[in-house]
């Protein structure tokens, strides 16, 4: 096998690889998303921002994603505190806050 044909194979795994592992990551977020933030964030309860419509985070994600995983942790207006996630962490605060505030 040649250098280059050894190196293409190389790239061709590990993409695969990396993108398996995306997957695994979005299911895991997505279950997540499903046990916690969806109960209100599907439909907007009690003035929660919809995930998914960019436009109703637009105005929080200014405050900077450190202010929004406190806001979470801590509970604000109607959200409790940890928002129904009481073993997330707040790198998955910031997972689930990004999923929610992209376009769906």
């Amino acid at each position: 096998m040649t250098e280059t044909l050894t190196k293409v194979l190389l790239v061709a795994c590990l993409t695969l690889l990396s993108g398996h592992g995306i997957a695994q990551e979005d299911k895991a977020l997505q279950e997540l998303y499903g046990k916690s933030c969806a109960v209100c964030h599907t439909a907007g309860a009690a003035g929660a921002p919809k995930t998914g419509v960019p436009s109703e985070w637009e105005s929080r994600l200014t405050k900077g994603m450190d202010t929004l995983v406190a806001s979470v942790q801590n509970g604000l207006n109607a959200m409790p505190p940890k928002g129904m996630c009481f073993d997330c962490s707040a790198e998955d605060y910031k997972a689930l806050i990004e999923y929610m505030a992209k376009p769906q």
